[in-house]
């Protein structure tokens, strides 16, 4: 399955299951706003980041960003504590990860998932499109999934958990991922 098969699963999963949080999601990036920031990057996005991006930029509108924390993103999506980012908030971490400058972080590896404080998180490797995960004071590991469209597939067969009652950290309340 492609990264937008995945993540159009995904979609029509939260739709199906959350529809409050899926009417909360923004619309896509423009072509430009990605150059523009593979420009300040200095580095090309993975084809599956930017297929990605094009379809849902989860950007936080910018009266709803907070300045205090590293990163922002839509509550309780994918999973508690931790939020897909968008274009602004992936050039943010990028450029500001509390790994880098050591040998823990590498230049190609961009963010797409985190929590706040930029802590811990998922990472695409620019090079091949493989799924990484940090956390500080951890290894950082390589590999954890294939690709963005097997890390979404993963998303799905949760979501398609919760919806069958069959995941028991997850409920819906009122069209909402409700975390306990």
């Amino acid at each position: 399955m492609s990264v937008a098969e995945s993540w159009s699963r995904v979609m029509s999963l939260l739709r199906e299951h959350a529809s409050a949080d899926h009417a909360d999601l923004p619309g896509p990036a423009t072509e430009q706003m990605l150059a523009a920031a593979e420009e300040r990057m200095r580095i090309s996005l993975h084809v599956d980041l930017r297929t990605w991006l094009l379809q849902n930029n989860l950007d936080l509108p910018e009266e709803d960003v907070d300045d205090h924390v590293m990163c922002c993103g839509f509550d309780g999506f994918p999973d508690e504590g931790s939020f897909f980012l968008g274009i602004r908030a992936m050039e943010r971490l990028y450029a500001n990860h509390p790994l880098s400058g050591g040998s823990e972080w590498r230049e190609e590896w961009i963010p797409f998932l985190s929590d706040q404080d930029g802590w811990m998180g998922k990472f695409i490797d620019a090079r091949d499109g493989r799924i990484g995960r940090w956390f500080v004071g951890a290894p950082t590991v390589t590999g954890e999934y294939a690709s963005l469209a097997h890390y979404f597939d993963s998303v799905a067969e949760m979501l398609t958990r919760i919806g069958a009652g069959d995941y028991p950290v997850c409920s819906v309340a009122e069209g909402r991922l409700v975390w306990s």
